[in-house]
């Protein structure tokens, strides 16, 4: 049923802080008679392959993994996946065989990350084996991150050490969209739970810039090597990684600089919407906004958050009036904390972060400042991709 010699190939892991690599994942493969490597990963998917076979040459392969670690640099980790399949069939009490090889072969628990795969799967010893896993010394990840099995309550259950993203859905972020704030926040709360990000799947520039903005700690991917039957050595994409990084860093700054501008000319805008609101004129007498073509609308609040003026759109050349929000109040949105926190006294102009507007659909920001002495609030929405031509 498995054809060939069973054995492992490490991808490494890169370090974003130094471009070193920090640690390597043992992957399976089968080295059959033509010489090809053929990855194991269609083996554990396929039900015809006994469970008996699956166990025996995933221990094979991590026998492997562990025997030629000791030719690898001393500081660098080794990643070993761990199926909840398996954790299921151990008798209660029973040494964990992944701990008894590391035993064998010398190996300190400190230098092994146990990778949870198969979420979806998992068994109920799964919190207890983790914990013994800690125990001994060896850290925790959880595999695919933010696939459809990743259960937010098995992660906060585990409390791992590092996450990997879903290579999948990273790599669909990675491209823009409604996927990318979703890999976002889950960085995110990764970040508030003490845990490291791994980003895997890297294959493109676009890709590890990606990861470098969701503050991933390693990457892993096609843009720097596969899975190879030996090491790397620890610098070997030190300078080519400094170089990407160098471009990643540039591409932010011109992206700061885009926003100044854009603070800029709201800042204009402002001056020119301010003695228009204060005196309280008409809509006929609101200047056209034409040097400004990312603005959305404009609308007044009083200092507790509540509209209390129309909300008036910028479309086709026209002011359009919209009464229907007059009456509801925004207080409950960030940005408007951030308004009465740094806007109140220094009267300076406030920018937001970008955001989902429900109602428009579109990704926003809002730009508000203290007018009428403190009284209100002079705020305006404008089209989060207005950064982009600012």
């Amino acid at each position: 049923m498995i054809d060939g010699q069973p054995l492992a190939c490490f991808q490494p892991f890169i370090d974003t802080a130094t471009g070193l690599i920090a640690g390597i994942e043992a992957l399976g493969r089968v080295h059959q008679a033509d010489g090809q490597l053929v990855s194991v990963g269609p083996l554990f998917a396929d039900p015809k392959v006994p469970a008996a076979a699956l166990r025996r040459l995933d221990r094979q392969i991590r026998d492997d993994a562990l025997q030629r670690l000791h030719g690898a640099p001393a500081d660098w980790f080794l990643s070993l996946n761990i199926s909840p399949r398996w954790i299921g069939r151990l008798r209660p009490n029973q040494p964990l065989p992944s701990l008894k090889q590391l035993q064998q072969h010398g190996i300190p628990a400190e230098r092994v990350v146990f990778e949870i795969t198969e979420l979806g799967g998992g068994s109920l010893r799964l919190p207890d084996v983790v914990a013994r896993y800690r125990e001994a010394g060896a850290r925790i990840a959880i595999d695919d991150f933010g696939a459809g099995y990743s259960q937010l309550d098995r992660v906060l259950a585990l409390q791992p050490d590092i996450l990997k993203l879903d290579m999948r859905l990273f790599q669909a972020a990675a491209r823009g969209g409604p996927s990318s704030e979703v890999v976002k926040a889950l960085a995110q709360m990764a970040e508030k739970t003490g845990c490291w990000i791994i980003a895997e799947g890297v294959e493109t520039e676009d890709e590890l810039n990606f990861a470098l903005e969701c503050g991933a700690r390693y990457v892993q991917g096609y843009l720097f090597a596969k899975a190879e039957l030996g090491f790397f050595a620890a610098d070997a994409f030190v300078e080519r990684f400094a170089t990407l990084r160098d471009r990643y860093a540039r591409q932010k700054l011109a992206e700061r600089a885009r926003l100044m501008g854009l603070r800029q000319q709201l800042a204009e805008l402002m001056g020119h919407l301010r003695p228009w609101a204060e005196r309280g004129a008409r809509l006929d007498e609101l200047p056209a906004p034409n040097a400004y073509p990312w603005l959305l609308r404009i609308y007044q609040c009083d200092r507790n958050g509540t509209q209390i003026s129309s909300n008036l759109d910028w479309r086709d050349g026209f002011w359009r009036e919209d009464s229907r929000y007059v009456g509801h109040n925004w207080s409950w949105r960030p940005y408007f904390y951030q308004l009465l926190a740094e806007g109140w006294e220094e009267r300076r102009l406030i920018l937001s972060s970008t955001y989902r507007d429900a109602t428009s659909n579109q990704y926003c920001l809002t730009a508000g400042q203290f007018i009428d002495n403190g009284s209100r609030l002079l705020l305006v929405d404008i089209e989060a991709a207005g950064l982009q031509g600012a």
